[in-house]
């Protein structure tokens, strides 16, 4: 005879997972997601929920395709569902092949099994994370039972509009649980609330919202994972950009089920977010690439000092060294460096440049006759050069100083085989508010200095035209005509936007930090970091 089914519960104590998931390390989050269910069954969970794609990374782009990377996630999953006899429920995401169709999936394991699968139904379509061409939509779904209590879950974008959330309610689920794999934009929040608030209005049921964190591949996920209830009270908030295991306890009421007990931690807004963004990204970027320290190339006055600033609150200073290339920069340039390096306690390495350029300049002048611009064509080729190669002399990450449009240009050492740009999504004005920023304040977890960062003299320097207007150019919706018509120097405008807008030279920019919706579009086929090897 079958077990009789349990009654209901009217307690539910619910662990929110905010994890970093690393792309296609299917063992080292295999170890986070125990980790982090060891962690909540101290504290008497009965369920524990988890990112969308925790157990494979996110994004996957084309790495999804691999036969033999499916087959690892599935062994995963169901090694994970047989450890489930004990303990509490888990809910994780994992690519799913049903049939021929490969799903993003939410597989719920307990008791010793795979008890429920879910598959997204409104995929994304386009951007680094698009879904439309890796997975098939998933028909709308019906709820999960755990513990007698339906639980609906709509994954990641299902909660953009309002079909899969109705249809889960329309056949019996008691609350909305959100796996997510959200990554930061500057409107993220508004988006997020505007998208939580409509369901909750819709189908009169709390919501719990369980997003990763981390970065990968220029974007990065922020956490920020929340709950309202069904009265839109704001029940839950995780911090952003940190890995969180907290418990919540829902309990059930005449109208249904609300989050009594829960933690409410301040979220960063505004510019505060963005300089966490990029720290997170940095960090996790230089952990993915394997580098041993960072460098960074003090001789470009504020960037420079802000990069830094990035690097050694991501990394720490033991961690970070600085560059200084003579001739390369002006004078004053280099009495700033030496300055940038003390401040952030690094130590700093100063390469001499001038013979190389001589030399290259020397090589090429039977190409042309005049040497003063042919020298300096040189320089800056030269020093494109020497950083790459010292970033792979040290097995360092070369950190990028350019800002926006300037990250695509031949003098950031492009070449290296680990380079990474924090500032690419910033334009100078940006920048300068960051050095403001960091001087007065800096993120949870950072391990740079207190107080001043950046010296201050940097700040209020007058920004350069010519980065001001590689960042307006690298705006499709803004003309040479424009700018010429707002008084740029017609020849100085053309040269920029050939530079910038040329197909050659996008090409090599290195990884940065999304911070806009904008720079989010950005697509690449394959993971440019992932840890799945095929073995055999």
């Amino acid at each position: 005879m079958s077990a009789a089914p349990l009654p209901p519960a009217d307690t539910l104590r619910i662990a929110v997972a905010q994890i970093a998931s690393r792309v296609g390390d299917i063992a080292g989050n295999a170890a986070k997601i125990r980790q982090a269910r060891d962690e909540a069954g101290r504290q008497g969970a009965d369920l524990v929920v988890f990112p969308e794609l925790s157990l494979s990374g996110s994004p996957l782009r084309d790495l999804a395709r691999n036969p033999a990377f499916q087959a690892a996630c599935r062994r995963e999953a169901e090694a994970l569902a047989a450890e489930s006899a004990t303990g509490p429920a888990l809910l994780i995401g994992t690519p799913w092949r049903e049939g021929t169709a490969l799903h993003n999936a939410v597989v719920l394991l307990d008791g010793g099994a795979v008890s429920a699968i879910r598959f997204k139904v409104d995929l994304v379509p386009d951007g680094p994370f698009g879904e439309t061409h890796l997975f098939t939509a998933g028909p709308h779904p019906g709820p999960m039972v755990l513990k007698g209590v339906r639980l609906g879950v709509p994954v990641g974008t299902d909660i953009a509009g309002g079909d899969v959330a109705e249809c889960l309610a329309e056949t019996g689920a008691e609350l909305l649980i959100v796996p997510a794999a959200s990554p930061y934009h500057r409107a993220v929040y508004d988006v997020r609330a505007n998208h939580a608030v409509a369901r909750v209005v819709e189908t009169d049921l709390p919501l719990l919202f369980v997003n990763a964190v981390g970065g990968q591949d220029g974007a990065v996920c922020d956490g920020a994972s929340f709950a309202l209830n069904a009265d839109r009270f704001l029940a839950m908030q995780l911090p952003n950009f940190q890995d969180r295991v907290r418990l919540t306890q829902w309990e059930r009421f005449s109208n249904g089920w609300r989050c009594m007990e829960a933690p409410r931690a301040d979220r960063l807004d505004g510019i505060q977010a963005d300089y966490a963004a990029c720290v997170r990204a940095l960090k996790d970027h230089a952990a993915q690439s394997g580098a041993a320290l960072a460098l960074v190339d003090l001789s470009a006055g504020l960037a420079s000092a802000v990069a830094g600033a990035l690097a050694v609150d991501a990394l720490g200073p033991s961690q970070v060294r600085g560059l200084i290339l003579r001739p390369s920069a002006p004078h004053h340039q280099l009495r700033d460096a030496g300055e940038i390096a003390g401040t952030l306690a690094i130590q700093c390495d100063t390469l001499e440049t001038a013979p190389l350029a001589q030399a290259l300049a020397d090589a090429l002048t039977p190409l042309h006759s005049e040497a003063a611009p042919l020298l300096a064509d040189a320089g800056e080729r030269v020093r494109a050069v020497v950083l790459a190669a010292a970033a792979d002399v040290r097995n360092a990450l070369l950190v990028c100083t350019a800002p926006r449009a300037g990250s695509d240009l031949a003098a950031c050492g492009t070449q290296a085989r680990r380079v990474f740009a924090p500032l690419s999504d910033l334009d100078p004005a940006d920048v300068a508010a960051f050095a403001r920023l960091r001087n007065g304040w800096k993120p949870v977890g950072s391990l740079g200095p207190e107080g001043v960062a950046i010296p201050e003299h940097l700040v209020d320097l007058p920004h350069d035209p010519a980065a001001a207007l590689r960042a307006r150019l690298a705006d499709p919706g803004v003309s040479v005509a424009l700018l010429v018509a707002e008084g740029f120097d017609p020849a100085l405008v053309e040269r920029l936007a050939e530079a910038v807008r040329a197909p050659h030279a996008r090409c090599p920019a290195p990884p940065g930090v999304a911070l806009t919706q904008q720079a989010l579009g950005r697509i690449h086929e394959m993971p440019l970091l992932h840890a799945f090897r095929e073995i055999g």
